[in-house]
């Protein structure tokens, strides 16, 4: 095996989980909700976010080792449930991708290619997939940059839209009334979101899947985790209120709200489309960087359960640098097949992006129930292994906190297949199944 160099610093893991985490489709999707969601960010942020996080600096500190969460939960649990971890993991995110460049396509359409077909939509993100493929294979002292750019132009995006928000509020008041009373959530109209604003607090142990890459695990995972979950924590929040101060609710279409929040902010003048246009393709940029993102950390687990005999050992293989070569060809193909079979069946780019997201959405959450379950079971066989960081409070607390978020986690698996008002979501339940008994044949037959 490639000896692999150690290139990811403090600044690369806060740029590498901002990246990840730090969603600007989850933004439209929250603020979907009204100005309950602004609520949601801080109850979530507080009761959710931030144990998750330690919990997560913790680990990535404690147990720095190539393959993150596949390592924690298979020394927990065993092999076979760090592969079953890996795999929701792996497919989640190749399930997904298609869902974030469908994304890309409608928004690329919004912008310069009005009317382009779902046809042509599902094409750019096969084209972008492979492109995505293709950058998994290069070291990550090179590939990091991906990320850490995509990191950089959403906290300005971001911060473009809070500012230019509040200007537009002096002049023209909120497009949705945010005071005491609509702040308080409502629970039948919420509780269909609240699922993807947890969604979109998830990331914070994408890093460790690269361990052997980070310079100084147990003082940069713990710092690069706290800084970045600040940072995200507070942009998701503002950039929310900003949505809602410039967008009717009932507006805010899950594909296409970015742009017409920036179409709101900045006007049809010739400046502000020229910034809208500029803020657009930015945006696109950090759609392409943040599936780069998941795919480098996703690959990286599942080769390493492989190379371990867990999954099909041709999701191991590596190119001469180390690279997980096989585990990104067939990421790259199974995203290629689930845009073209998810396309026959969506009548349009957003009712392709829900079904995608929530499909994945449902796979994806499942390793972190047994995540939450080997971290709290660490606490108790290692308890005296050394912890350069760890979560304040003592065992109890721990615990507790990894309780608290295990139950909030299975109540958004619950949430996602289960829509008040919609019922049962069965083309979500079934595909998760269906995606879950292909897993379980993978791991038995390797």
């Amino acid at each position: 095996m490639a000896e692999r160099r150690r290139s990811l610093g403090q600044r690369d893991i806060v740029l590498y989980t901002v990246s990840a985490i730090l969603l600007l489709e989850t933004l439209s999707a929250a603020a979907s909700i009204g100005a309950a969601a602004i609520f949601w960010w801080l109850f979530l942020g507080v009761a959710f976010l931030v144990p998750f996080a330690l919990i997560c600096a913790e680990m990535g500190c404690t147990y720095p080792q190539q393959g993150g969460i596949y390592a924690w939960i298979r020394d927990a649990f065993g092999s076979r449930w760090g592969a079953r971890a890996s795999w929701c993991y792996w497919i989640n995110t190749a399930v997904w991708l298609p869902a974030i460049y469908i994304l890309f396509a409608g928004i690329l359409a919004q912008l310069f290619l009005p009317g382009l077909s779902l046809a042509w939509q599902i094409a750019i993100g096969i084209g972008l997939t492979w492109a995505s493929m293709a950058l998994n294979l290069v070291t990550l002292d090179i590939g990091k940059w991906v990320p850490n750019l995509g990191a950089a132009v959403k906290v300005l995006i971001f911060v473009v839209i809070i500012a230019a928000a509040a200007l537009h509020v002096q002049s023209e008041g909120f497009a949705n009334p945010i005071n005491f009373e609509t702040l308080m959530p409502d629970w039948n109209s919420s509780l269909a979101f609240i699922p993807a604003i947890i969604y979109g607090m998830l990331g914070f142990e994408l890093v460790s899947a690269s361990s052997e890459e980070v310079i100084d695990p147990g003082r940069d995972v713990p710092r690069g985790v706290l800084v970045s979950g600040l940072l995200i924590l507070l942009l998701y929040t503002f950039a929310t209120a900003a949505v809602l101060a410039t967008v009717p609710a009932e507006e805010i279409d899950l594909v296409e709200g970015l742009v017409a929040t920036l179409e709101r902010l900045f006007g049809d003048g010739a400046y502000g489309r020229a910034l809208v246009t500029v803020l657009g393709i930015g945006a696109l940029y950090t759609f392409f960087a943040n599936g780069v993102t998941w795919a480098i950390g996703c690959n990286r687990a599942a080769a390493e359960a492989a190379r371990e005999g867990e999954l099909p050992r041709w999701l191991g293989i590596e190119s001469r640098k180390g690279m997980p070569m096989g585990a990104a060809l067939v990421m790259g193909a199974f995203s290629t097949l689930t845009l073209l079979l998810y396309g026959f069946m969506a009548g349009s780019g957003e009712e392709l992006f829900w079904s995608l997201f929530a499909f994945s959405a449902v796979i994806f959450l499942l390793p972190y129930l047994a995540l939450m379950l080997a971290f709290a079971h660490s606490r108790k066989r290692d308890r005296e292994r050394p912890r350069p960081f760890k979560l304040p409070g003592g065992d109890a607390v721990a615990k507790g906190s990894a309780a608290l978020c295990f139950l909030m986690l299975g109540a958004s698996v619950a949430l996602f297949l289960y829509v008040p008002d919609e019922g049962v979501q069965h083309a979500v339940l079934w595909g998760a199944l269906g995606t879950l008994a292909i897993g379980e044949l993978a791991i038995r037959t390797s």
